[in-house]
C-alpha cells in the first residue's frame, strides 16, 4: 500500500479529505451529505463528532447536545482521537473490503461503535454514569453493539461487521485486536465483582465466540468461529470448539493482523 500505515493525526485526516473530494466528484448526488461530514470539518475530531452525534440522537439527546458531549470528551482526552485514528488504519489494513480511509469512518458501525464507547467511558470515569449509560442505549439501538461503558479496550481495535457484539462490565480488550460479529465477552451467571475476559493484545476473535468468566486469552491468540471458551488461553493458542479446547499454536504473532481464520496448517501442541 502507497499510503503510510501510521500517519499521524493531520496526515490521516488529510486523506481521508483527498479521498472524499474525489468522492464528490464521482457521486455528485451524496455531495451535500460528504460536505457536511467530512468536508465542512478542520480534523477528525471535529468530523467524527458531528457523524455521531447525528447517528446516535434521539428527543432525550438531541444531535447539538451529543454533539457538544463529543467535542467535550475529545478536548479533554485527546488520546479518545489518537485511537479512533489507529482503530481506521486498523480497518484499513485487515480488512480486505476496505480500501480506503474514509470508508470505516463513514460506513463501518463496528468503528462507530467503538469510538462512542470511549466516549461512554470518559463519561463514566468523569461521574457522570447515567449519560453513560444513555450513550451505551443508542449505541445498541442504533449499531446493534452492546459495550458496557466500565469496560477497557485499547487502541488499533477492529470489530469486523460487528452486529451482536456484547463486552461486559469488567472486560478488558488490549491493543490490536480483532473481533468478529456476534462476539460474546461475557460473565458465566449472576456473580459480581471482575467477572469478565481479558483479551490480550494481537488476539483474533472468530464470528459466533462466547469467551465467558474472569478469563485470559492469551497475548497471539485464535478463536475459531462458534467457539465457547470457559477456561484461560495460553499466547499463541489456536482453540475451537463447545467447550474449546487448544488444537494448535498460531504461525503469527498476532492473529488479528492477518485474519486469518482457518485452522489448517497449524503448528501442535
Amino acid at each position: 500500500m502507497d499510503t503510510p500505515a501510521q500517519p499521524c493525526n493531520e496526515t490521516l485526516w488529510q486523506q481521508v479529505v483527498t479521498e472524499i473530494t474525489q468522492a464528490v466528484t464521482e457521486e455528485p448526488l451524496l455531495a451535500g451529505f460528504l460536505h457536511a461530514t467530512i468536508l465542512n470539518h478542520g480534523n477528525l475530531a471535529t468530523a467524527l463528532s458531528f457523524h455521531l452525534a447525528n447517528k446516535l440522537h434521539s428527543d432525550v439527546t438531541p444531535a447539538l447536545f451529543l454533539r457538544e458531549v463529543f467535542d467535550t470528551a475529545f478536548t479533554d482526552d485527546p488520546t479518545i482521537i489518537d485511537a479512533a485514528r489507529c482503530d481506521i488504519i486498523a480497518h484499513y489494513e485487515r480488512d480486505s473490503a476496505c480500501r480506503d480511509f474514509s470508508t470505516p469512518f463513514l460506513y463501518y458501525k463496528g468503528f462507530h461503535a467503538l469510538a462512542t464507547h470511549r466516549v461512554a467511558h470518559w463519561l463514566l470515569h468523569n461521574e457522570r454514569k447515567s449519560l453513560a449509560l444513555v450513550l451505551q442505549n443508542r449505541m445498541s439501538v442504533v449499531f446493534g453493539v452492546d459495550i458496557n461503558p466500565a469496560a477497557v479496550i485499547g487502541k488499533g481495535v477492529m470489530f469486523d461487521h460487528a452486529t451482536g457484539l456484547v463486552i461486559g462490565e469488567t472486560a478488558v480488550v488490549e491493543d490490536r485486536v480483532s473481533i468478529m460479529q456476534s462476539v460474546t465477552l461475557g460473565g458465566t451467571g449472576k456473580e459480581s465483582g471482575d467477572r469478565h475476559p481479558k483479551v490480550r493484545k494481537g488476539v483474533l476473535i472468530g464470528p459466533g465466540a462466547a469467551v465467558l468468566g474472569n478469563i485470559e486469552v492469551g497475548e497471539g491468540s485464535k478463536i475459531a468461529a462458534a467457539s465457547v471458551v470457559l477456561k484461560d488461553i495460553p499466547p499463541h493458542s489456536i482453540v475451537a470448539g463447545v467447550p474449546a479446547k487448544v488444537i494448535g499454536t498460531t504461525k503469527d504473532e498476532e492473529p488479528a493482523e492477518r485474519m486469518d481464520h482457518g485452522l489448517e496448517g497449524c503448528g501442535s501442541d
